[in-house]
C-alpha cells in the first residue's frame, strides 16, 4: 500500500497535466541529437488570473499570450545539465514568416512554430516542451515555502511590482514573479535572462530538497501547483518533469546563447546570430561539452 499509493497519485496527477501539440513532425525536421533537450517557455498569459490577482502581481491586463522567456535545457547522457537562455530579440529565420525576433514565432504560431524555429536555427532536436504563464507561477513558488535568493543590490521596478532589498532573503511567489519579469537593468533582457536561469535552478533545488520531498504538506501542493501551472507537449509526463527538475537542481552550466552584435531591423533593435552562435549550438547538437569561451553567463543581480 505504501508503494501503490504514491504511484497511483503520480498517474492521477499526470492525467491532469495541460498538454499541447508542440512537437508535431514537419518536412525536413532535425533528426534526433544526443542527450535529452527541453524547450522551456515563459509566457505572459494571464488567463488563470482574477482581476485581484492581476492587481496584486502587477501583471497588467493584456490578453493572449506572448513569450519573453525561452530556454533550452540540454541534459547530456553524462556530465552536467546545460541551461541556455535564448534572448527574445535574437533575429532568426521563422518558417513562413522570413526573419524576425525569435519571440515572434510563439506570438504568431504558438508552441509548434517556436519549436520548429528553434530546431531550424540551432540544429538541436527538441524532445520535450514545458510552458508556464503568470497564472500559477506565484502559487508554485509559495507551495514550496518560497525560494532563498541572494541579491547583489536592491531591486526596484514598479512595472513588475518589485521592491527587494540587497542580500540573502526568501522570496515568496509574488516577489519571485517580479524578479523573473523585471528588465530594469542597463542590459535589460540580457541581464534578466541571467536572473531567470538562477531562479529556475534555485526553485528546482528547493523542490527536490528533502524538506519538500519528505513533507507531504509541501510535496503535494507543489505537484498540484505544477500540474495547474505548466503546459507540456503531447507525450510528456509528470515523471519527465520530475527528471528535468532533478537534473537542473544544484549547479548546471548556465549561459546565454551568443550573438555577433546588435542591429536595427524591421523589428527594432535586434541581436544578430553569427559564427559564434552556430559554433555554440553545434557543440550541443553533437552532444559535446561547451568550451569555456562560449559560456557567457553575465553578471545578473543574483549571486
Amino acid at each position: 500500500m505504501l508503494i501503490i499509493t504514491p504511484v497511483a497519485l503520480m498517474f492521477y496527477y499526470d492525467t491532469k497535466l495541460h498538454r499541447v501539440d508542440a512537437l508535431a513532425d514537419y518536412p525536413g525536421r532535425v533528426a534526433d541529437t544526443p542527450g535529452t533537450n527541453w524547450l522551456i517557455v515563459g509566457t505572459d498569459s494571464r488567463a488563470d488570473l482574477t482581476q485581484a490577482d492581476r492587481d496584486k502581481l502587477a501583471t497588467g491586463d493584456a490578453d493572449g499570450a506572448r513569450t519573453d522567456t525561452i530556454m533550452l535545457a540540454h541534459l547530456p547522457t553524462t556530465g552536467k545539465a546545460v541551461l541556455v537562455s535564448i534572448p527574445r530579440d535574437l533575429y532568426v529565420p521563422i518558417p513562413g514568416m522570413g526573419s524576425h525576433k525569435i519571440n515572434s514565432a510563439f506570438n504568431n504560431g504558438g508552441p509548434n512554430l517556436l519549436v520548429q524555429t528553434v530546431e531550424g536555427f540551432t540544429g538541436v532536436h527538441i524532445d520535450h516542451y514545458a510552458e508556464i504563464g503568470f497564472g500559477g507561477f506565484d502559487s508554485l513558488v509559495d507551495s514550496v515555502g518560497g525560494v532563498e535568493m541572494c541579491l547583489d543590490r536592491p531591486l526596484r521596478d514598479p512595472k513588475a511590482g518589485l521592491r527587494l532589498k540587497a542580500g540573502c532573503q526568501k522570496l515568496d511567489g509574488a516577489q519571485a514573479l517580479g524578479l523573473v519579469r523585471t528588465r530594469a537593468f542597463p542590459n535589460a533582457d540580457l541581464e534578466r535572462v541571467v536572473n531567470q536561469r538562477k531562479f529556475l535552478s534555485a526553485l528546482m533545488s528547493r523542490a527536490t530538497s528533502p524538506s519538500v520531498l519528505l513533507n507531504p504538506f509541501r510535496l503535494f501542493p507543489f505537484v498540484g501547483g505544477a500540474v495547474d501551472a505548466v503546459t507540456v507537449a503531447e507525450g510528456d509526463h509528470l515523471w519527465h518533469l520530475a527528471w528535468l527538475a532533478w537534473k537542473l537542481r544544484g549547479n548546471p552550466v548556465t549561459t546565454t546563447a551568443p550573438a555577433d552584435g546588435d542591429q536595427v531591423t524591421a523589428d527594432g533593435d535586434s541581436l544578430i546570430p553569427g559564427d559564434s552562435t552556430s559554433a555554440f549550438f553545434g557543440y550541443l547538437a553533437r552532444g559535446e561539452d561547451l568550451p569555456d569561451e562560449l559560456v557567457r553567463s553575465g553578471p545578473g543581480a543574483v549571486s
